[in-house]
């Protein structure tokens, strides 16, 4: 993976946003489902950067709800390739939530999503 170190910085993806109640269940806390599509797009958005292909996701896994996001809470997704394989790839994404009107920051989420990158005729395709 040494040889992609310069391309996997590139293509690491920071999203920002507010959870706001619309999002929330409740216990006023973002729903696990809007938190997990929220990770999936990011992780997408990475794998593309990476690749510059077509590519789909095929599995998450291991997805961590390690603390609870409040609603008015502002959250930063970080997707980052860390595997490549010969037609797949996959991405961590880690969920941030800081408080709004305080300075502190901690690690919420977090999870992993594989991607294969596919042709015309959506076949799996070679991903670098």
């Amino acid at each position: 993976m040494d040889q992609y170190k310069e391309r996997i910085e590139k293509s690491e993806t920071q999203i920002f946003k507010v959870v706001f109640p619309n999002t929330t269940n409740h216990y006023h806390t973002l729903f696990g489902g809007t938190a997990m599509q929220l990770m999936d797009e990011v992780a997408f958005i990475a794998a593309t950067r990476f690749s510059r292909k077509k590519v789909v996701t095929v599995s998450s896994s291991k997805i961590d709800f390690k603390e609870s996001i409040p609603a008015d809470t502002i959250i930063e997704l970080v997707g980052k390739v860390v595997k490549i394989g010969t037609t797949s790839l996959e991405v961590k994404v880690d969920i941030y939530k800081e408080e709004m009107y305080h300075e502190s920051r901690k690690k919420s989420i977090s999870g992993f999503f594989t991607f294969v990158a596919v042709d015309e005729n959506k076949q799996p395709t070679s991903i670098i």
